[in-house]
Formats: structure tokens, sequence, C-alpha cells
């Protein structure tokens, strides 16, 4: 089965362009690259909070273009800038994956980016 990119034509900050794609798929599993609170090739302004519902719609929007739903996702990365928000970070993202609770890892990091919080995960659905 040939793989299916989604986003390969993107910019970031400042217009550049972003070397990778937003997602690939290959039989069924799709590869969400990791996603920021990022709008317009900007990071949005805004606490943990703001940034952390930017960030899930970004990674929904992905996963919604590509056919698959909250319920397909497998696994999700976490990259958290300050351990501080841990807690915040989880009650919101339990409003998104509650009822369909993917494998999850969570680790604090210095970001690429001037943001808070980048998500990535991978989905399955089979194909018919």
């Amino acid at each position: 089965m040939p793989i299916k990119r989604y986003g390969t034509v993107q910019t970031g900050a400042g217009g550049k362009a972003l070397p990778f794609a937003r997602a690939a798929e290959a039989d069924g599993w799709l590869y969400v690259s990791g996603q920021v609170a990022m709008e317009d090739g900007e990071i949005i302004d805004g606490n943990i909070i703001a940034q952390t519902h930017k960030t899930i719609a970004n990674v929904l929007a992905i996963l919604d273009e590509a056919g698959y739903g909250v319920e397909d996702v497998v696994r999700v990365g976490v990259w958290l800038d300050d351990p501080r928000d841990f807690w915040t970070f989880n009650k919101i993202y339990q409003d998104y994956f509650g009822e369909h609770p993917p494998a999850r890892a969570c680790v604090q990091s210095s970001m690429m980016v001037d943001c808070k919080v980048e998500i990535d995960c991978v989905a399955y659905k089979k194909k018919d």
C-alpha cells in the first residue's frame, strides 16, 4: 500500500516552509507529526490552557482530514515546557480523550519553538 502524506506544503513561524508532512498514512496507520498551538504560521498567545486546547484542536483537525477520529488514536506523545503545567494539561486532555484513552507518554522538554506544549499521535483504522 502506498504512503499518503497530508499537509506537505505548510509554513511555520515567519512564513518558512516546514520540511515534513502534518501526517503520513500507511496500511491503516496514521502518524501525526508533533503539533503545537500554531495558527496562521504563528504560535498563539496564551497560557497552558489556551495552548493545550489549540494544540489538541490542531491534532483533531488532522485526524479528521485523514478520516480518523479520537477513538482511533492508539498512542499520544506529549512534551510540556514546564512540568508544573502537568495537572492542568491532564484535565484538558481528559476532556478530549477521556472516553477513548490511548497509550501515552508525557515528558518535560525544552521546545524548538516558543510554545508550552507539543503533541503527536499514532492512530489506526482498518482499511477495507
